[in-house]
């Protein structure tokens, strides 16, 4: 993408600032900075920020160490640079001296605290405001080249959990399955991975975000598997849930059940229903359902540059739903020490309707 493709982003970011009434937001590395200079850097000791303000104009707070990697892409940006000998007060406060002690929109959910102290000490006169309403609306519907990216992700994913199966059979850990699914993802094109691959045996799989470890398959387990790749920044997040060997008839009602709740997701999810309807209308299913003292969690969120991110699907949130968004449709059901079953597609919203972008079978399958 070029550089003027990213200025558009950031001039749409300052008409939002200043619509909300912000003069400057300050962004720290992470999906929107890449978002808004199309730069990757690390959230580490170092401060890093990006500033834009409400009339368009960008500066930064650099490490001398990125002088290269940052002034060749924006040689004009005001930017005040710091060395590790010398540490950053001083590049805060003359970034204070030139802003003028501005109103600072932040990213509240990923600024830490010693970046806040250092904007309270020297940028702002004391107006600090959570951003993170206005990156929201900056980010939540994808363009066609978004869409891409995340549609080359989930068919990497998608290849790739395909031919893992054909190794699993009772015996085999759910390390090795998430092992051999790494590999695959990687060796197909893979530039990552959207979080640590979930694979969870038996009745391990009623913990819905466990921790692959050396248990054996064994036959009439579940196998829960969470994952996704991660392709030109954008993230995949799928999850199917098979049986080793056999499955007992309540194993599969629970399964049949949670495959309803999915379908339904699937084909009501529209553009101007609310986040709150739409995970409403799939727990209903769950909850008429003779399993619903299993049900754990909402039904699901967005997906992009971050693996989570706005907006989630859940009651009470009341944001309703935007052409270009993509988000999860994922009900589960949960027994402690018995089993976990969860199905999870990728799912964009249309003009009319949506399109689940996900399309690995979710009929029961039984593995080995």
């Amino acid at each position: 993408m070029t550089q003027d493709f990213h200025a558009a982003r950031r001039q749409r970011a300052a008409e939002l600032i200043a619509d909300a009434g912000m003069d400057v937001l300050a962004v720290v590395p992470g999906p929107n900075f890449s978002y808004l200079t199309g730069l990757h850097f690390h959230l580490m000791e170092r401060p890093t920020v990006l500033f834009i303000s409400g009339t368009g104009e960008i500066a930064a707070i650099m490490p001398a160490l990125e002088v290269l990697k940052w002034s060749r892409s924006f040689p004009e940006a005001e930017t005040f640079y710091w060395q590790d000998s010398d540490g950053f007060e001083d590049a805060f406060a003359a970034a204070g001296s030139a802003l003028g002690r501005v109103s600072v929109g932040v990213e509240g959910g990923r600024m830490r605290m010693f970046e806040y102290d250092a904007l309270c000490r020297h940028v702002t006169a004391g107006t600090i405001v959570n951003a993170d309403s206005v990156l929201v609306q900056l980010r939540i519907a994808k363009d066609d080249n978004e869409i891409a990216a995340i549609e080359q992700a989930i068919a990497i994913s998608e290849l790739a959990l395909e031919e893992t199966l054909e190794d699993v059979r009772a015996g085999v850990t759910e390390r090795q399955v998430q092992a051999r699914l790494k590999s695959r993802m990687l060796s197909h094109g893979a530039e990552g991975f959207a979080f640590e691959p979930i694979a969870l045996a038996g009745g391990n799989a009623a913990n819905p975000h466990g921790i692959p470890g050396p248990t054996e398959l064994r036959p009439g387990d579940v196998l829960l598997v969470d994952f996704g790749a991660r392709s030109a920044g954008y993230n995949a997040d799928i999850t199917r849930t098979f049986f080793v060997g056999h499955a007992t008839d309540e194993h599969g009602a629970i399964y049949e059940t949670v495959l309803s709740a999915n379908e339904r997701g699937r084909a009501i999810a529209r553009p101007r229903m609310t986040c709150h309807d739409l995970d409403l209308d799939v727990t209903a299913v769950l909850r008429d359902s003779p399993f619903e003292d299993l049900i754990v969690h909402k039904t699901g969120h967005g997906l992009g540059l971050d693996g989570h991110e706005a907006p989630q699907v859940m009651i009470g949130n009341d944001q309703p739903l935007v052409p270009g968004a993509v988000i999860t449709i994922e009900p589960g059901l949960y027994r402690a020490d018995d089993i976990g079953v969860r199905i999870e597609d990728d799912v964009l919203i249309t003009g009319q309707g949506s399109r689940s972008l996900t399309g690995f079978d979710r009929s029961l399958r039984i593995l080995g």
